[in-house]
Parts: structure tokens; C-alpha cells; sequence
């Protein structure tokens, strides 16, 4: 019998995925569990293990393309006998008709198709459950659609997809050479989520200054005894402090909106997500607990966390669950910026380059370590009086650093 092995739910809510690499080929033998392919879904590289042991006798979607759950991706020959057709009738007996707060529905096949071509057959008033699919995985697609509806709004549909454009030679537009680069893996998912982001938040960025001389001080004198452990001590793990201290000051930016219930949900804890620049592009990992940590426990986590996102070894897990986010562009030599809140959270801190500046101490210039630091946060739920005393509060644990260790539990 030949069993259709179908991408299943990954959780979290998760619709689509990228297939990165097939580990099976077809003709080839696989047991129950074996991994036999990976997937790329929210930055995140997931192993898909086999449910069934048999001969891979069709592979259905290629590398880089992009599947929805449910979606067949090969199948398999298992050897087993196939269903008689009267166990099938049998089985569709005993099977609870579907409900809903109306009644019942009849069983009908759910038609596997892109978000897009749902659209446009809601518009054409077509049945998705009578189109066959042309695309990967019996996929219906926008042609498909179009295909199967005969309604005049059709013809103009239609009329579209078929229209003609200007021939060019390949790699090129009417200016001159291009190069087409897809919108794919890491890149896809940083542009959903960051247009998710712009889409359900009021944005307002604020910028100040610190005085960190203290700090870059205590930094440089306790990153040698860090380095006798292998350690790396950078300046984050200090960041990540201050801002745990001024969250717990600041309950309201330790937050996330229920938009359904339109509430507010105040967390208690403090897991900060931290950007990660890699090859891909930017990955937010996030530390959990920070609270319960010191500053070169989560030196090493940091360290981990960042190699695991270099490597692509990171798991979904560490790439969720952020209370808060920092962004430290100033390992690039940036200063300001505006940066965009994460996905889920409501503020974001971003730190720049550290220089020599001329600052005034005690009614006298002297050249001091000066931080430049940009705040995000969504206006709906933070006001910029509040804004501004979390920045101070923020810049006052940066530039007397004691402070972070005093009040440290």
C-alpha cells in the first residue's frame, strides 16, 4: 500500500514551512522515526522523522520550496494490503459526522490551497472542494481557480494571467542586468515577522545617551578573569541586567497584548531576546530567566546561543517566548536607530557604538565612554513620560554599574 506522508503540525501555530534538504531518496528504504527530511519554519531548522517504515516511491516537493501543513511531501510503499473497498465503506459508517454550533456537516475533502488562491476563490464563488490541484502536493492553485470558474469576473482574471509582457532577454529589465534573489528561508521568515510587527503596533522610538566610562571599566578588568574560564564577557550580559532591574521597576513594558481579549498580560519573568547577526540574517535568540542568572552565566548562554544561530543548530524553542529584546547594532560601528519591536513583545532597546566623547563632569569637560541608546515601544500600551523614565532608569544602572549588583537577588 502506498501511504501518503503529509508535512503534519508543528505547533505554534505554524502554517507553512521551507523544505531545506531531503536525507531520503526515491527507491530508498526507510523505517519508522528515521529523519528523512529537514524544514526551515520561523527561522528555526526542524528534523521531520518518518511515520512509517517502507520504500520511498515518490518525492513530491523539492528543495526551497515552500509547503503548507498538510501538504503531501513523498510517499511511501509500506508493503501492507491496501483497505478493502468495503472496510472503507465500513469505516466512513462508524465515523462521527463533523459538528458545528448549527448542526451537522457533511463529510466532504479538504482541499489543500495557497492563501491566495482562497482569496480569489472566495471572489469567484468557487468551491475549493470540486478544483483539482495542479500544484505540489495536489496544491490549488490561483490558475486552478480560474481554471474551474466561469463567471464573468473570471474572464477578467483570466484576461490577466494571460496578458503578455515586454520580452526581455533573462537577468535583465528594460534599464539593463539584474539579478533575481528569492525571498527565502531565514530572510522570508524576518520579513513576515517584522511586517507582523509594523502591522499591530503604534511604534515610537526614543534616543538618549549614557555615560558608561564606569562600565567600560569594570568590563575590560573582569574580562580577564572571564577569559581564565573561556569565557567572552562582552558588554550584553550587562545590557541584559540593567534592563531586567528597569523591567521590574516598569512592569507594563514586561509585556505582550491579547489582541482577541484586548488585554494586557504582564509577565513576571524575564526572558530577553537578543539579535543575532548571521549569514542568513538576523536571528532574535532569547535567554530565559535573566533574573536567575549572573552576569557570566549568561555570558556563556549568549555564547552558546550564538554559535547555535551561526550553525543553523538553533531549535524553535530558543528562538521563542521574549519578554523584551535588545538590539546591540554598535558591534557594527552604528549609533542610532529606529529599530523595529520583535514580534509578541511591546518595547525593544538598541544600543550603539561606544566613543569618546567630550562630556561634562562636575562643571568640567572631560573626554568620557558615551553609549548612544534608541528605545522602541508601542505607543498603545506605553506613554512617553513612562518611556523616558524607563531610559533613565536604564542609563542609571549603566553608569553606576555597582548598582546592577547591588540590587541583584
Amino acid at each position: 500500500m502506498e501511504f501518503d506522508f503529509k508535512l503534519p503540525d508543528l505547533g505554534e501555530g505554524i502554517t507553512e514551512g521551507e523544505l531545506v534538504k531531503w536525507r531520503v531518496k526515491e527507491g530508498e528504504a526507510v523505517v519508522e522515526h528515521q529523519v528523512v527530511l529537514e524544514i526551515e519554519t520561523d527561522k528555526a531548522i526542524v528534523e521531520v522523522p518518518s511515520p512509517k517504515s517502507g520504500v520511498v516511491s515518490r518525492i513530491s516537493v523539492k528543495e526551497g520550496q515552500v509547503v503548507n501543513v498538510g501538504a503531501t511531501l513523498m510517499k511511501i510503499e509500506t508493503g501492507e494490503a491496501a483497505p478493502s473497498p468495503e472496510k472503507k465503506d465500513e469505516e466512513k459508517k462508524q465515523r462521527p459526522p463533523s459538528l458545528s454550533i448549527v448542526g451537522t456537516l457533511p463529510d466532504k475533502e479538504v482541499a489543500m490551497a495557497s492563501p491566495k488562491a482562497r482569496a480569489l476563490a472566495r471572489e469567484l464563488g468557487v468551491d475549493l472542494s470540486t478544483v483539482a490541484g495542479t500544484g505540489p502536493g495536489s496544491l490549488v492553485t490561483e490558475n486552478d481557480v480560474r481554471a474551474a470558474s466561469t463567471g464573468p469576473q473570471a474572464k477578467v482574471e483570466k484576461a490577466k494571467a494571460d496578458e503578455p509582457g515586454e520580452a526581455r532577454p533573462p537577468g535583465q529589465d528594460k534599464y539593463g542586468a539584474i539579478e533575481v534573489v528569492p525571498i527565502r528561508g531565514v530572510r522570508r521568515a524576518i520579513a513576515k515577522n517584522l511586517m507582523a510587527s509594523i502591522r499591530n503596533t503604534a511604534s515610537v522610538t526614543g534616543m538618549d545617551d549614557a555615560d558608561v566610562t564606569e562600565l567600560w571599566n569594570l568590563r575590560k578588568k573582569e574580562a580577564v578573569v572571564a577569559k581564565e574560564k573561556n569565557i567572552h564577557l562582552t558588554f550584553l550580559p550587562f545590557f541584559m541586567k540593567a534592563a531586567q532591574h528597569a523591567l521590574a521597576m516598569h512592569p507594563m513594558i514586561n509585556a505582550s497584548v491579547d489582541e482577541s481579549a484586548e488585554q494586557i498580560v504582564v509577565k513576571k519573568y524575564y526572558n530577553i531576546g537578543v539579535a543575532v547577526d548571521t549569514p542568513e540574517g538576523l536571528m532574535v535568540s532569547v535567554v530565559k530567566n535573566v533574573e536567575k542568572k549572573t552576569i557570566l552565566e549568561l555570558a556563556v548562554e549568549l555564547q552558546e546561543l550564538s554559535v547555535k544561530a551561526k550553525e543553523r543548530k538553533i531549535t524553535l524553542d530558543e528562538l521563542k517566548g521574549s519578554t523584551f529584546t535588545i538590539t546591540n547594532y554598535g558591534t557594527f560601528g552604528a549609533t542610532y536607530a529606529t529599530p523595529i519591536i520583535n514580534k509578541g513583545d511591546i518595547a525593544i532597546l538598541g544600543t550603539g557604538r561606544i566613543a569618546d566623547r567630550p562630556w561634562v563632569v562636575d562643571g568640567r569637560i572631560a573626554v568620557r565612554k558615551i553609549l548612544p541608546i534608541s528605545f522602541t515601544f508601542d505607543h498603545r500600551i506605553i506613554d512617553g513620560a513612562e518611556a523616558s523614565r524607563f531610559v533613565n532608569r536604564i542609563k542609571a544602572f549603566l553608569e553606576d554599574p555597582g548598582r546592577i549588583f547591588i540590587e541583584s537577588a
